[in-house]
């Protein structure tokens, strides 16, 4: 069963500066640009890039993201030899069992995974990043310059590089200094959090970081730092292309606008033949459109009922407009329901919620100096003539004619 490569996928983030939009679900499994949600991109990513064997490591809220992936079968990861499997934190003997702890934590505890494939390199991804990404490629530097890691790096601005780890390499793209949300960053390239390691290296310093009661058990905070001090080759892999971490409330919107740029020259480009996103699709008929309908620049998915206007926005599948309704730059998840006469503007309506009549959900910029994205929770209901102010983050029903 020895394999040359394994994908250790960390899943299992609780994402809570994303608040409402993952309080029934991991943020990898937050649905993403109409037909997606955000694991379908390292997933698909994976088996583009001929990895067929995937450790997926799931935590918080893993129900929905377990029945998801299921067997792996949209992926073509349903294999007997390799696939996809899913890896929660478990109980050991002579221990009580333990949540992961940090990303380095995670891949420890499943060691006995890996060591079942003996693979010469393990690659190392996220399951909140939304980006294509031939993993061969890298793979293939990592084994060329004999590197014990390779970290995927992209460039950044000076401001945003105090957000993260940011890596410090001379000509040749070899790391010298690694710093973690430098104030006075010394370099724009910034940890994409995506490594290769060579198993066998990785394999001792994990075992050797879960000794020290001193340590976060992270990559980024320890064993990086650990392998930099012991004099390791660690190598930077320079990535140009569309990347999106979904860390704030403002990234998933921004991503989801970005899916409708002319020619996707800003986004991910779903029609591209070569490097597919597959994701697992409900069977839905195909959307329909009333006779009153006004549909401009938007994704719609199987399954809508579009009868009042929509414009700059993205459906997923099982969505009603009703007629009179207005939807303008935001995001309507799966069921969602907008009743005759409301208003829904710059917002991200989660699953099976519904905006009664009258009510209106956030507004433009240009109206409120406060101004931020509007966020209704999945299943919550905002009553008729109610008002839901931009920047609100709601978990609860908002009563008719109230102010949210």
């Amino acid at each position: 069963m020895k394999k040359e490569v394994v994908a250790m996928l960390l899943a299992g983030g609780q994402g809570s500066r994303l608040y409402a939009l993952t309080s029934h679900v991991a943020k990898p499994a937050v649905p993403f640009g109409g037909k997606y949600r955000i694991i379908d991109f390292p997933l698909s990513n994976c088996v583009n890039s001929g990895i067929d064997t995937v450790g997926v490591l799931t935590q918080y809220r893993p129900l929905e993201l377990n029945s998801y992936i299921g067997s792996g079968q949209p992926w073509d990861l349903d294999r007997w030899d390799g696939g996809v499997h899913i890896l929660p934190p478990y109980m050991r003997e002579g221990d009580q069992g333990t949540w992961y702890k940090g990303t380095a934590n995670a891949i420890y505890q499943n060691i006995g995974f890996l060591d079942m494939y003996d693979p010469e390199y393990v690659v190392i991804l996220s399951g909140d990043h939304i980006y294509k990404m031939n993993y061969a490629d890298m793979v293939e530097q990592h084994k060329k310059t004999n590197a014990a890691c390779t970290i995927s790096v992209l460039e950044v601005t000076l401001e945003e590089a105090t957000r993260f780890g940011i890596m410090n390499a001379d000509e040749n793209g070899r790391v010298y200094e690694f710093e973690e949300k430098p104030k006075h960053p010394k370099s724009t390239l910034a940890s994409m959090g995506i490594y290769v390691f060579t198993w066998s290296k990785l394999r001792q310093y994990l075992i050797d970081d879960e000794a020290d009661p001193n340590s976060s058990n992270d990559f980024g905070k320890n064993i990086i730092p650990k392998m930099l001090d012991a004099g390791e080759t660690l190598m930077t892999y320079r990535f140009q292309g569309y990347w999106k971490d979904v860390g704030t409330i403002d990234s998933p919107w921004d991503a989801n606008m970005d899916m409708l740029a002319p020619g996707n020259e800003n986004g991910i480009n779903p029609y591209d033949t070569s490097w597919p996103i597959y994701a697992r699709t409900p069977i839905r008929p195909p959307h329909v459109t009333g006779v009153n309908a006004c549909i401009s620049h938007s994704l719609v998915t199987g399954g809508c009922q579009v009868d009042g206007t929509v414009e700059n926005s993205v459906l997923f599948h099982s969505v009603t407009v009703e007629e009179g309704a207005g939807v303008h730059y935001s995001i309507l998840m799966p069921g969602a329901v907008v009743k005759k006469g409301a208003q829904v503007s710059y917002s991200i309506v989660a699953e099976g919620a519904v905006i009664e009549a009258g009510a209106k959900v956030g507004a433009p910029p240009s109206e409120d100096p406060d101004w931020g994205i509007a966020v209704v929770a999945s299943g919550v209901t905002v009553g008729e003539n109610a008002q839901v102010k931009p920047k609100a983050m709601i978990r609860e029903d908002v009563k008719g004619g109230e102010q949210a």
